[in-house]
């Protein structure tokens, strides 16, 4: 796979895809993220999650975890290994930061376990957030949106796919990214949290998200643009309508660049239409957008 990528970079420069420098050395980052990817993805099937973890985790490091949420990622495999160390997963879209200090990718998964009598599957989305220290990639946080059900991954990732996403964004070194920092990152994803409340899920994500949003919710297919939106009031829009949902903040990354970060929490509510509460993690890709606010470029949900 990594051969094609290589190959791939050569022809689409040769036919004027590198328009500028700030192209080529946004698409190199690319490629540097898409090949570690590529390799924690065959340590995994080398040598089992928990010992490829353990090698690509970085400090300050989370995992989501059922019914816990977000935990230290490096206690949690230091510690613990899960039941389901099979893992093989496959990228199909690939985000950087303009600096390329920061990147996201995600992707089909299949998790096996096989310490039981008859070998047990999962599927989902393995949705991965890694930030560069050193010159070398490090895992930051990942957390899987399951489905029923088997996903192909015969998958790859494209440049053009992400191409959108840079257009919406600011450009480096634009003055109206002097001011931001992580609490600006904070306030956006607290407000977006109240917006939910007030305007619906749909509608929330409609006014705050990108063009190109991505989502990966629970039980369904990524849904892209307008159709995310859709996708993600139909998963929260019962809820909101009868009850508050409180959101809770509990971390997050900012680019060098400062146009790119990521939040992550809980999402709770208590008195959903079925009598129980409600109860999610949450991990949000942000993009500063060129009218000179923070958008929504991935949503991930995973239910607690």
């Amino acid at each position: 796979m990594r051969k094609m990528v290589e190959i791939y970079a050569s022809l689409t420069c040769a036919i004027g895809f590198c328009a500028n420098a700030q192209e080529i050395s946004q698409y190199q980052y690319w490629l540097e993220l898409s090949s570690a990817d590529q390799i924690y993805a065959d340590r995994t099937g080398e040598i089992g999650r928990t010992e490829a973890f353990r090698e690509f985790l970085g400090q300050d490091s989370i995992v989501f975890r059922d019914q816990r949420g977000p935990v230290d990622a490096l206690e949690e495999y230091l510690s613990d290994a899960t039941s389901f160390d099979e893992m093989t997963w496959e990228a199909h879209y690939i985000d950087v930061s303009r600096d390329g200090d920061l990147g996201l990718t995600v992707g089909p998964t299949e998790l096996v376990n096989r310490t039981t009598e008859s070998d047990e599957y999962a599927y989902g989305h393995l949705v991965s957030i890694w930030q560069r220290s050193d010159g070398a990639w490090k895992l930051m946080a990942d957390i899987v949106a399951t489905i029923p059900g088997f996903l192909a991954l015969d998958v790859e990732p494209n440049f053009a796919d992400t191409q959108p996403v840079l257009d919406e964004t600011a450009e480096s070194g634009s003055s109206s990214l002097l001011n931001n920092d992580m609490q600006s990152l904070i306030d956006a994803d607290d407000l977006f949290g109240l917006s939910i409340n007030f305007r619906g899920g749909e509608r929330a994500l409609l006014r705050y998200g990108l063009e190109s949003t991505r989502v990966y919710l629970p039980g369904m297919a990524p849904g892209i643009g307008a159709e995310a939106s859709a996708a993600y009031g139909a998963y929260l829009d019962s809820v909101s309508r009868t009850s508050t949902i409180n959101l809770i903040h509990m971390g997050g990354f900012l680019s060098t660049s400062k146009e790119m970060g990521y939040t992550y929490g809980v999402m709770q509510a208590d008195n959903s239409p079925d009598g129980t509460s409600f109860s999610t993690g949450y991990l949000r890709q942000w993009r500063f957008k060129d009218n000179d606010e923070w958008g929504i470029a991935v949503e991930v949900l995973r239910p607690l």
